[in-house]
């Protein structure tokens, strides 16, 4: 994609699509600290002013990030699977572009970057996924909500997440991670002794992430399974009220 494109007067004219992808890539590689206006001009080879005329400060700036973010979720649900399997297709695409980018998990969490189109539209789909698991609003608000954080919390607690650092560094800082388990007094910490390996590593983040969503999936069936019996429970109950 260009950067720029150049007007009928011969000024370079720069575009939002630009600005926000060179924006991702650069929180993505250095952490969104390193994300200002002064410093994505440099990026772009233009002078700060050129991206005022699209980002008034550096939150609208994140606030665009975030829409990108929330646009690549695939949000499109078979609707021949049964809703838990496509609870977990949103989730794992969640997932997937929240590993692809280590400033989304930061961006998405912050309330007022939820409100884009694409946004709603994933909160949207996911809504509907719930409702035909018999959820009601209630219900599917929370889970929902908890849904977005587990993905956030999955990618955020991978052994060796760490944002800015470079992959020598985030080597450097398991290793030290690793160290300091693994001499803590086996007598006290023999679990962690053992597990300091898997602790503070993470050689196959697949499992990682599958272990993730299985547990958020099945515990939504699970719940899912109890207020229907609870449910049941109370219509029986009710029943037997009205027959005496």
């Amino acid at each position: 994609m260009k950067a720029t494109q150049v007007t009928e007067a011969g000024r370079p004219r720069l575009s939002k699509a630009a600005v926000v992808e060179r924006g991702l890539a650069l929180g993505d590689a250095e952490g969104l600290e390193a994300v200002t206006i002064r410093r994505l001009a440099a990026e772009l080879g233009v002078t700060p002013m050129a991206l005022y005329w699209h980002f008034r400060n550096k939150d609208e700036l994140l606030t665009g990030l975030a829409d990108a973010v929330w646009a690549e979720i695939d949000v499109r649900v078979d609707p021949r699977d049964d809703w838990p399997v496509q609870l977990r297709g949103l989730l794992q695409s969640l997932v997937q572009v929240l590993r692809r980018h280590p400033s989304a998990s930061q961006l998405l969490i912050s309330s007022e970057k939820r409100t884009s189109e694409a946004a709603m539209v994933a909160t949207e789909t996911a809504l509907a996924v719930l409702h035909r698991g018999g959820f009601d609003a209630e219900y599917s608000a929370a889970i929902v909500r908890n849904a977005l954080f587990t993905g956030v919390m999955l990618v955020m607690s991978e052994p060796g997440f760490e944002p800015g650092m470079t992959e020598a560094e985030r080597a450097e800082h398991a290793r030290q991670s690793r160290v300091r388990l693994a001499l803590l007094p086996p007598d006290r910490f023999p679990m962690l002794v053992a597990a300091a390996g898997p602790m503070t590593a993470c050689d196959n983040p697949d499992f990682h992430y599958r272990v993730g969503i299985d547990l958020f999936v099945d515990g939504v069936r699970a719940l899912s399974r109890r207020l229907a019996a609870s449910r049941g429970a109370d219509a029986d109950d009710l029943t037997a009220r009205e027959d005496t």
